[in-house]
């Protein structure tokens, strides 16, 4: 069974892994995410047929190092370092980081997701820069002080977003980014309203968000839109209406 059907099959045991931030179970089933949408590529470019057994076939070392290969291991790395920052659990993405190194080498697919977790990015440029930085800061609980929190988190939760809808992995990571954000956002309006620009105005706009029960994509990019000026950051017109035509549920 190799098609759309098998994809799925390898894929809902992986969406599981990053939405619980269970290691074990994203390395279990890691190595056949990549054989099934490599081999699926192949064949869209007509490099490869059904095997007469109807088996996916493994990967060689040597297709390992292609950058497709890469490409996608890259994504389902970042995506569950993403899931695991927002639980600050450190010893979960270093688990799986030890499980690659460990049955793939060190050059695995996915390691170059994993440097931007791990290294000291002083001038970030590209968004895995920004992601990679800010989750960096979630997973040794390096809290920013009361009155650069907000900020912070906003920040951080807009970098999350964008590279969410980047992801073969969006929903997993966004269902987890709404209850962060629900979180995160609670937490200002219990205890850190002080530090938001435009008190009056903007308190009333922070609990209306809040109000929202769902824990979605459109409730994401409703609070990133409300309270931008909350947190003194400015979005231009076009991407204005690129969150508003988000938060909206049809």
């Amino acid at each position: 069974m190799t098609d759309m059907a098998e994809l799925k099959k390898r894929k809902d045991p992986l969406n599981l892994a990053i939405v619980h931030v269970d290691p074990d179970a994203f390395v279990a089933n890691y190595v056949s995410w990549l054989e099934i949408t490599a081999f699926i590529k192949a064949q869209r470019l007509g490099e490869a047929d059904i095997p007469a057994d109807g088996n996916t076939p493994a990967l060689s070392p040597a297709q390992m190092k292609t950058p497709g290969v890469h490409d996608v291991g890259n994504d389902a790395v970042f995506a569950f370092g993403m899931t695991a920052a927002m639980k600050a659990d450190k010893a979960a993405v270093d688990k799986v980081e030890q499980a690659l190194l460990e049955s793939l080498g060190k050059e695995f697919p996915g390691s170059l997701g994993l440097w931007h977790f791990r290294a000291a990015i002083d001038a970030p440029v590209t968004l895995e820069d920004f992601v990679g930085q800010a989750a960096k800061k979630m997973l040794t609980c390096d809290i920013p002080p009361p009155p650069l929190r907000a900020k912070e988190n906003w920040s951080a939760g807009l970098r999350f977003f964008e590279k969410a809808r980047r992801s073969n992995f969006i929903y997993e990571i966004m269902y987890p980014l709404a209850k962060w954000t629900r979180e995160r956002w609670t937490e200002t309006s219990e205890k850190g309203v002080a530090f938001l620009h435009h008190i009056e105005d903007n308190i009333p706009v922070l609990r209306e968000a809040l109000e929202d029960p769902r824990n979605d994509q459109a409730f994401v990019a409703n609070l990133l839109l409300k309270l931008a000026p909350a947190v003194d950051m400015e979005l231009n017109e076009e991407y204005q209406g690129f969150l508003r035509s988000l938060a909206r549920r049809n």
